[in-house]
C-alpha cells in the first residue's frame, strides 16, 4: 500500500504516455548515476543529448522551432517523474521551463530559429544568470553592465548560483543597460558561452542538490551582437522577469508536491518493513498519526497545485497565485520531509538513504525562485 495519488484533472492519455516515457528514461539514464554525479557536482553532458533524442527537451516549445509542441502540462509530467525518481541533479526545468521560454517570448524570429532547435536536440544547454554575489533577491541592484558599442553590447560583471552554469552553451544574463534607471535600466541579453571573455568559475559545493551543476560565471569585456538583446528595446528586462517568474515558481511548486508524495511513500515502505520492540514501526500510534498528517498535507497541496496548473494552462495564473503556490508547497515539503526523516531514526541521517538526500535537497526550495519572505511580500501587496 502506498500514498494514493489520483490522476489530475488536467491530465490526458497522451500525458500519461509521456509520463511512462519519462519514468523509463529516469530509471535508466539518471537513477543509476546519482552518487557519481554528486561527487562530480554535475551530470554527464551526454545526458542532454540523450534526452533530446527521446523528445524530452523543449516539450512546450512550438514544433516550428523544433520543440515538442506541448503545454506546461507536458513539462509538469516530466518534472513530477523526475522528483518521484529521486533525481535532483539534472537541471532540465531551468532549460525547458525557463530559459527556452525567455527565448520564445522575447528573442527575435531569427534568434528563435537559430537557438530553439538546439535546445530541443540537446546541442545547447540553457542557463539564466540573475543572481550576483552582492544582490540576492534585489534584482534592481545588479552591477553587471552592458554598454552598447555600435552593433554590439560589451558585458562586464559576475554572476553566482547559476544552475547549468558549467554545461551551459547559452546564458540569458540580467544586466544594467542604464545604471541610473533602477528597474527600468535592467535588460536581458543572451550570451553564447563560446564568446571570448566569458569564463566559468567554481562549480559550487552545496548542502543539497549535490549532483546539480551550479556555477559562478564571469564576463570580461564580452562582446555579443546587439541582436542578442531580448525584447525590442533596452530596459524591458525587469518586466520580462516579472512576466516569466510565475511559471518558474509554479514549476518549483510542481516538484515540491511530487517530492512530498515521494518522501511519504519512502517512509510508508520503511516503517512497514522496519521493526522495533517486536512490531513494525508503522504500527505505533505516533507513526500512523505523523504519516496521516503528511498524507493530508500532500493531498491539500496537490489540490491547490492542480488548480494553479489549470489556471496557468488557461493563461489566468497571476503573480499572486504563483507566489502562493510557491510559498505553500515549499514550506510544506520542508515540514513533511523533516517529519518523514524523523521516522527513519538514525538511518534517516545517513546519506545512503534517499530520505536523507531529499531532506538536504528540499531546503533550497524556500530560497530559489524568490525566498519565502519575498513571496509573502508579493502576496501582501494584493491584500
Amino acid at each position: 500500500m502506498a500514498l494514493q495519488i489520483h490522476r489530475s484533472s488536467w491530465s490526458s492519455t497522451e500525458l500519461e504516455d509521456l509520463r511512462e516515457l519519462a519514468k523509463t528514461f529516469f530509471a535508466k539514464e539518471l537513477v543509476p548515476h546519482q552518487e557519481r554525479w554528486a561527487q562530480a557536482k554535475m551530470v554527464d553532458r551526454e545526458l542532454w543529448n540523450k534526452a533530446g533524442e527521446v523528445g524530452l527537451l523543449a516539450l512546450s516549445i512550438p514544433e516550428e522551432y523544433g520543440g515538442g509542441g506541448g503545454t506546461f502540462a507536458h513539462e509538469t509530467v516530466l518534472y513530477e517523474e523526475q522528483a518521484r525518481s529521486g533525481d535532483s541533479a539534472w537541471g532540465v526545468s531551468v532549460h525547458n521551463g525557463i530559459v527556452a521560454h525567455y527565448i520564445l517570448q522575447y528573442a527575435s524570429e531569427a534568434k528563435k530559429r537559430e537557438w530553439l532547435p538546439k535546445f530541443a536536440s540537446g546541442e545547447f544547454v540553457g542557463a539564466i544568470a540573475m543572481t550576483e554575489p552582492g544582490t540576492g533577491s534585489d534584482l534592481q541592484s545588479i552591477a553587471t553592465r552592458a554598454v552598447r558599442d555600435g552593433d554590439e553590447y560589451v558585458i562586464n560583471g559576475a554572476k553566482t548560483f547559476i544552475t547549468n552554469g558549467w554545461h551551459a552553451d547559452l546564458v540569458i544574463v540580467a544586466v544594467k543597460t542604464d545604471p541610473d534607471a533602477g528597474a527600468q535600466g535592467v535588460s536581458l541579453i543572451a550570451v553564447e558561452t563560446t564568446t571570448p571573455g566569458f569564463r566559468r568559475g567554481r562549480v559550487l559545493d552545496k548542502i543539497g542538490l549535490k549532483g546539480q551543476d551550479t556555477a559562478e560565471l564571469f564576463f570580461d569585456d564580452v562582446r555579443v551582437p546587439a541582436a542578442n538583446l531580448l525584447g525590442d528595446t533596452e530596459g524591458q528586462g525587469f518586466i520580462q522577469l516579472m512576466q516569466q517568474l510565475p511559471q518558474e515558481r509554479l514549476l518549483i511548486a510542481v516538484t515540491s508536491v511530487a517530492g512530498m508524495e515521494a518522501a511519504i511513500n519512502l517512509t510508508i515502505d520503511y516503517t512497514k518493513e522496519r521493526t522495533a520492540f517486536g512490531r513494525p514501526i508503522f504500527n505505533f500510534q505516533n507513526t500512523k498519526f505523523k504519516l496521516a498528517e503528511a498524507a493530508t498535507e500532500a493531498a491539500v497541496a496537490r489540490a491547490f497545485l492542480d488548480q494553479c496548473i489549470e489556471r496557468h494552462l488557461r493563461g489566468e495564473l497571476d503573480v499572486q497565485g504563483a507566489a502562493m503556490a510557491k510559498l505553500w508547497t515549499t514550506e510544506r515539503i520542508n515540514k513533511v520531509v523533516d517529519d518523514c526523516l524523523q521516522l527513519f531514526g538514525g538511518y534517516g541521517y545517513m546519506n545512503e538513504y534517499p530520505i536523507a538526500r531529499a531532506w538536504a535537497d528540499v531546503r533550497i526550495s524556500r530560497i530559489f525562485g524568490g525566498t519565502s519572505e519575498i513571496m509573502k511580500e508579493i502576496i501582501s501587496r494584493t491584500l
